[in-house]
């Protein structure tokens, strides 16, 4: 399917919400109001601003759009044209910059990169500033590309479509179908791959053999590039974000044995279901400076499918992919937020929607204990007595031959990790850590562990002490061991 068609659906539907089908322990809170939204970038003060394919840009501020535009341009919003792509500088937080990517209305039509300056959450009348004029559009409304993200080397990148002519994306004499790299002020950096063969603006050139790359982004940390290229019959890509690179559109599509081609990272086919779609739309990596989601997630690069719907999980160890949300309506862009929350931009719901995770409840550990006994076994020891215990360890433990006291628990809702930890407290309050040297099954009864740990020698001999173990962050009931 061409993304077009799609695209010029958008424009004349009417934005119904729809909840995605999460995970388990997965939740979802949307922020409503938006019409036709295309991109957005999360500022460093956790503002999240959104591109309105119609020219405004919106602030969401404390999870509430904001009623007043920060701006509304005059763009050109025909097909798959409009406000696009929008990025902040590295140094926002101190210059007020940001970027935008928009179609010029008037002729010849072109996309433009500009920049503004902000002046909290509006911009400063009359501060635009043109940073890269890319080439005239053709009567075709498609394949303009539009996502701009500052690098770690602190260039700005910008992605551009073919403009439905193939040939733009095997030629230096043009901007479509590119990957560019230029200096926020709009100059070309001289160590452009291409630099010395193309001349003009076309030294920006950095990466090609695209047709429409929607969306992409670096991996904090790395550095490392993910491309999002939408296919046109068979195959939607994600290609490896590599200086001087041709991905092969419109020679090949999909994976690729051709030596001129980088061939992508991982493909999926054409179609409507959990695992096909028809524009790969949105892509962020999951690492942020909090770790919210379970740690499985970390290194991870998220991506969706407009048409299908769907967000997925790709692992660039494996070049594997698996499933994480449905049921979405027509997603076109995902982000990663300081707090670990991943976002997803919809254009069918006309809404941001944060995804959180919530750790499971775990019941906290419970030492076995039975009315007017203790619980405890002294193992190796010349200070402590055993007393009357129901369920028997008939295990005469040598551990290490070092003759220290050791107690025997039997706990139930814990696991065989070293996570498990111990402590014991007097009848003066104090608390005395136990180390805790061997969690195992007992045989034939399921669920209940035995824990080995090993007394603490400053403990007070001649009164009781009762002993907690702890694990997931829960502490067990207290069970008493008479010293003697």
């Amino acid at each position: 399917m061409n993304r077009f068609l799609v695209l010029v659906i958008f424009a004349f539907s009417v934005g119904l919400v729809q909840a995605a089908t999460l995970p388990a322990n997965f939740t979802e809170t949307v922020i409503l109001g938006l019409s036709s939204p295309t991109a957005m970038a999360i500022a460093p003060d956790g503002r999240i601003f959104v591109c309105q394919q119609g020219g405004a840009l919106r602030v969401i501020k404390n999870g509430a759009l904001l009623s007043q535009p920060f701006m509304t341009l005059t763009v050109d919003p025909a097909g798959e044209r409009g406000l696009l792509g929008i990025a902040f500088d590295p140094n926002f937080s101190s210059n007020n910059f940001l970027y935008v990517y928009y179609t010029v209305p008037i002729e010849p039509r072109h996309n433009r990169v500009s920049r503004f300056t902000a002046n909290g959450d509006v911009v400063v009348p009359g501060s635009e500033t043109i940073i890269l004029e890319l080439n005239n559009l053709t009567f075709a409304s498609n394949h303009n590309g539009g996502a701009i993200h500052f690098g770690p080397d602190g260039k700005l990148y910008i992605a551009t479509g073919e403009n439905a002519t193939m040939t733009n994306s095997q030629t230096l004499n043009n901007m479509l179908g590119k990957i560019l790299r230029i200096n926020s002020n709009g100059s070309i950096p001289t160590d452009n791959p291409f630099f010395s063969q193309a001349s003009g603006n076309n030294r920006s050139i950095w990466a090609l053999g695209l047709r429409n790359p929607f969306t992409f982004a670096f991996q904090p940390g790395t550095g490392r590039m993910f491309i999002n290229d939408v296919g046109q019959s068979a195959w939607e890509e994600i290609n490896d974000g590599i200086a001087g690179s041709n991905y092969g559109w419109p020679a090949s599509e999909g994976a690729t044995t051709n030596p001129n081609f980088r061939s992508p990272l991982f493909a999926y086919g054409h179609g409507f279901g959990p695992m096909t779609g028809c524009a790969i739309a949105g892509g962020a990596f999951y690492n942020p400076p909090i770790v919210q989601f379970p740690s499985t997630f970390v290194g991870k690069y998220f991506f969706a499918d407009l048409c299908s719907g769907w967000i997925r999980v790709f692992d660039p160890a494996t070049g594997m992919a698996s499933p994480f949300a449905t049921s979405i309506s027509q997603p076109v862009d995902l982000k990663v937020g300081a707090d670990g929350s991943l976002y997803y931009l919809s254009i069918g719901s006309g809404a941001v929607f944060k995804v959180r995770f919530t750790p499971p409840q775990v019941p906290a550990p419970v030492i076995t204990t039975e009315p007017n006994s203790d619980v405890a076994i002294a193992l190796e020891s010349p200070t402590m007595s055993r007393d009357p215990f129901a369920i028997t360890n008939l295990i005469n433990f040598s551990l290490t031959g070092d003759h220290q006291t050791r107690i025997s628990l039997f706990v139930t809702n814990i696991d065989s990790s070293s996570a498990v930890t111990a402590q014991a407290q007097d009848s003066g309050l104090n608390v005395w850590q136990l180390p805790v040297e061997f969690v195992g099954d007992v045989p034939g009864i399921d669920g209940l562990k035995q824990v080995v740990m090993r007394l603490h020698p400053g403990l007070p001999a001649n009164q009781s002490v009762f002993i907690s173990v702890n694990f997931n962050g829960q502490t067990s009931n207290k069970a008493r061991v008479r010293m003697k």
